[in-house]
């Protein structure tokens, strides 16, 4: 019993120096805070090689990309048998006549380049619709991220705001012991001390969902852990309307989709247009004839889509590809002046948020902690009482989270951005 003990005794000091030493190696690391944070631009990589949605959604592009071929190809030939004026007892070695024939289909000239045209224009818009989720899951993964972040940095804050209550609630335990303060004072640290310590779980409840959400996103167990995210990087946006505006037209997926399904259509509108003209279909046979001499035949024969009581059918297929045609254009200049719209709205709530981020951190942000030195001086000589002190804390820490708040609404709006255009901007990953 006692060596179990003494071997206890020692296991567990050899864990606190291994322990110790740890921490003192990672304290010694420069380098070990940037490798103990996420890592954004690993975390885009992840996500785009291991989320299920982009994994359908290029699935869905190979089962289009294999349709061209489908589209390109003839009919199968048709092979027949038949039997001429076989006996009664339904002999058929006893035919008369036996025919063996072969037959192919040829479509008119130009039929199947369109067809395999217009399945290569599905194939690129389903390719494009790809590139779209992945700029999606991108700006999502983006946000959970500065989310993951700002509840961090909430903890962190509130940690902070705990901590220097406890120091505000010694000041004034040691002047209610000394005779210059009162009780009351006391009770109101101790409960001002519990509302902190109740609050708490809300935030780290945030925490874990958004820390749940990025695990959702990575295709990982929502309880997988993660470590604390880097903070958003600062600095202006001065990149110019117009040039945002002219990115986003070569790079927007959607508005590539737009444009490919005009050209889709038009080619939709030229078969629909080449249906007037009859297809061929070509047949080659053999005759086997019982006590007679065998010989060969061919078959030569065309559909007649011309036909007076045929021809409203393919009149009608070219008005709905003539208005599907007009839709798809259509449908392409509401995009972009969606995309110029959004591009324009985007733009100015990030130029606001960091406005607002600068003035917190020039001006609000220092005001506030001299407002907490001035009170807490004032405080400890009574030319002030502990409400005062209490609510200049409760301000300075409520004017730290929002400043981080406004960093954090600003890589919201520059994902939101970056989907709009369909590119990254500044490396922003």
């Amino acid at each position: 019993m006692k060596w179990n003990t003494r071997r206890q005794g020692v296991t567990v000091a050899s864990v606190l120096v291994l322990c110790f030493t740890s921490a003192l190696s990672r304290a010694q690391d420069p380098d070990s805070v940037l490798r103990n944070t996420l890592v954004l631009p690993e975390l885009v990589q992840e996500a785009l090689a291991r989320n299920p949605e982009i994994v359908a959604a290029r699935k869905q592009w190979d089962a289009a990309t294999n349709r061209i071929t489908q589209a390109r190809s003839m009919d199968d030939p048709t092979l027949s048998v038949q039997w001429w004026n076989a006996p009664e007892s339904f002999n058929l070695g006893r035919a008369e006549n036996t025919l063996i024939g072969l037959s192919q289909k040829f479509p008119f000239p130009g039929k199947l380049a369109l067809k395999e045209q217009v399945a290569s224009r599905s194939a690129d818009m389903t390719e494009q619709a790809v590139r779209a989720k992945e700029r999606d899951l991108i700006a999502r993964l983006k946000q959970t991220y500065y989310d993951l972040f700002l509840a961090h940095k909430a903890i962190q804050i509130h940690h902070e705001q705990i901590d220097l209550l406890k120091q505000f609630f010694e000041i004034t335990n040691a002047k209610f012991r000394a005779g210059k303060g009162s009780q009351v004072d006391v009770l109101k640290a101790q409960v001002e001390l519990s509302t902190l310590h109740q609050q708490l779980p809300v935030l780290e409840q945030r925490r874990d969902t958004a820390q749940g959400k990025l695990n959702m996103l990575l295709d990982r167990d929502p309880r997988f852990p993660l470590a604390p995210p880097q903070e958003p990087r600062e600095g202006r946006f001065d990149q110019d309307l117009e040039d945002l505006y002219h990115a986003a037209t070569t790079a927007r997926p959607e508005l590539k989709a737009a444009d490919l399904a005009i050209q889709r259509n038009e080619q939709s509108r030229a078969l629909a247009l080449r249906e007037y003209y009859p297809d061929i279909n070509v047949g080659v046979q053999r005759f086997q004839n019982f006590q007679a001499p065998n010989g060969f035949g061919a078959v030569v024969s065309i559909n007649l889509p011309f036909a007076f009581w045929t021809k409203p059918k393919y009149d009608a297929g070219v008005q709905e590809a003539a208005a599907a045609v007009a839709a798809a254009r259509a449908e392409h200049r509401t995009l972009e002046n969606l995309t110029r719209f959004q591009i324009r709205d985007l733009l100015a709530k990030v130029r606001a948020s960091w406005e607002v981020a600068v003035l917190y951190r020039t001006t609000v942000l220092p005001q506030a902690e001299q407002g907490v030195e001035a009170a807490r001086a004032g405080y400890r000589t009574g030319r002030t009482g502990f409400l005062d002190l209490i609510e200049a804390d409760r301000a300075w820490r409520g004017f730290q989270l929002e400043y981080y708040r406004a960093l954090v609404e600003r890589e919201h709006r520059l994902a939101e951005l970056e989907q709009v255009i369909g590119a990254d901007l500044n490396g922003n990953s």
